[in-house]
């Protein structure tokens, strides 16, 4: 199976990985600019290489994943039997990425989203085919789960092939039928925004919380870090979506989150968050 990728930032170059670790599967990974995705393949030998010096991979086998992925702009997506896409979390950006897509991929190419929280009907409301989500998690070459999101007009078997699909390779998936945040956003964003109220409140320090959080709920990493990780634009993006389409005020982004973001301290890609990073 030819596989396309677009967008070779972190989460499609991820995922561009777990595909070439698979058995069976050929990848395009693409960007706007042919640097971009070079960029990308970059950063997943830069991944391989760390593997191979530590001992957990023959540097056969990392050349042989890196010889699976071929560099580009969308035009290579041609011959792709699905593409994922993994543009930037904007319905604009999206609808424009499929829309030019349908005049490159073949008819029979399965188009998917990686989009964490927004509407997969929306996204597809003006292709020529169905419209399915295929949502990844950071690190995508190592994180088991894939949910597999049906909109409102996702066939049965669409759902039942692509769920195949990440079956194959090695992932977990599971069914979801479109919501705001799907599953693991729809639970995970607000407990990350309450951590951000009760900081916010002077409750306890960020070092604290996240220390309760490990040791008293068992999280293998406390909330704020993980808001760090994930990137506080990207969290308080995810916030705004539940609150504008459920209408639920319980899904306020805390005022102290929308500070932080407008003042450019995402976490750990801007090198200060709730912790600081070296970049």
């Amino acid at each position: 199976m030819i596989v396309g990728i677009i967008g070779a930032g972190t989460m499609g170059s991820g995922i561009a990985q777990a595909f070439a670790q698979g058995e069976g599967f050929e990848v395009r990974l693409c960007d706007i600019t042919d640097a971009l995705a070079a960029k990308g393949k970059g950063r997943i030998e830069s991944q391989l290489a760390k593997r191979v010096q530590k001992g957990k991979m023959a540097a056969e086998a990392a050349q042989a994943i890196l010889d699976r992925i071929v560099t580009g702009t969308k035009g290579i997506c041609a011959d792709c039997d699905l593409i994922v896409e993994a543009a930037f979390e904007s319905m604009e950006v999206k609808q424009q990425t499929f829309t030019e897509l349908m005049g490159i991929a073949k008819k029979e190419c399965i188009f998917a989203s990686n989009t964490s929280s927004l509407s997969i009907t929306q996204i597809g409301a003006q292709l020529d085919r169905p419209l399915i989500g295929m949502h990844f998690f950071n690190p995508a070459p190592v994180m088991k789960l894939v949910e597999v999101i049906a909109g409102i007009n996702t066939p049965r078997a669409l759902v039942d092939q692509v769920k195949a699909i990440a079956t194959a390779l090695g992932k977990t998936p599971v069914e979801v039928n479109e919501a705001a945040g799907f599953v693991v956003n729809r639970i995970l964003i607000p407990m990350i925004n309450e951590a951000v109220g009760v900081y916010a409140e002077g409750v306890a320090s960020a070092g604290d919380i996240d220390t309760a959080m490990k040791l008293g709920a068992n999280h293998p990493i406390g909330p704020l870090a993980l808001g760090d990780m994930i990137g506080l634009d990207v969290v308080l993006a995810i916030m705004e979506v539940l609150q504008s389409e459920t209408g639920d005020p319980k899904y306020r982004p805390h005022p102290l989150l929308r500070k932080m973001v407008r003042g450019g301290l995402l976490g750990v890609k801007s090198g200060q968050g709730f912790f600081p990073y070296n970049k």
